[in-house]
């Protein structure tokens, strides 16, 4: 069984469509939605759904970590409530053989503005070049291996951390199909400016520097 755990914080606009295409997915599978403390009709929408709902205090890292800690499957897979799964990937994942311990997709946008498309390729080579996966690439692991290293660390950025301590490991698989990712975050910032602030954070990161940027993990509704 995979378990698709999605945080969700008021994503009543976004998260219909994240749960039909879920819903399109043939394999055996449940749907954990970790909500945040919605005051909308996120926790409706999911429940409608068939979704089980998780409660847990604000935070993606958090909230993924309560879901996991609930979830059934072999595998869990970490899916943004804003981002869409192509056809067959759950398949694509139950077929994977069992050296492979964590993965993710190639990622899109749902705007085609070509700065976007540029940004998406960019993306999903650094992640071929450095084995980093973001979230909203679909990131996968197997449960045994959540659990040994502790789940996603509850800071910033906590799918390159988790990222970071997995590449230790294994080579991540990257899937071809790609998942489709609600690009409102760049428009409401303006696409230059957020890829710039996207550096930014990264470098410091890397630096173990004080985040600058910040304002880029802000959530848009």
């Amino acid at each position: 069984m995979i378990s698709i755990v999605i945080p969700a914080l008021r994503e009543e606009k976004a998260l219909p469509a994240t749960l039909d295409a879920v819903r399109a997915q043939l394999g055996d599978h449940e749907v954990i939605v970790a909500d945040g403390g919605s005051g909308d009709r996120t926790c409706a929408i999911a429940e409608c759904a068939g979704a089980r709902i998780v409660r847990s205090p604000p935070g993606r890292a958090r909230q993924m970590n309560a879901g996991a800690r609930c979830a059934r499957g072999e595998w869990l897979l970490f899916l943004h409530a804003d981002t869409l799964l192509p056809t067959g990937a759950l398949e694509a994942i139950a077929s994977l053989p069992a050296t492979v311990e964590a993965g993710c997709f190639h990622q899109t946008f749902n705007h085609p503005h070509p700065l976007l498309s540029v940004i998406s390729r960019l993306h999903n080579w650094r992640c071929r070049a450095t084995r980093i996966m973001y979230g909203d690439q679909a990131m996968f692991v197997r449960r045994r291996v959540f659990e040994e290293l502790g789940g996603f660390p509850e800071a910033h950025l906590e799918d390159v951390r988790l990222s970071e301590r997995l590449r230790k490991r294994a080579v991540p698989a990257l899937l071809p199909a790609a998942v489709v990712t609600d690009a409102r975050k760049f428009l409401a910032h303006g696409i230059i400016r957020s890829f710039a602030r996207i550096v930014l954070i990264l470098v410091c990161h890397r630096l173990g520097l004080p985040l600058a940027g910040r304002r880029f993990l802000e959530p848009v509704r």
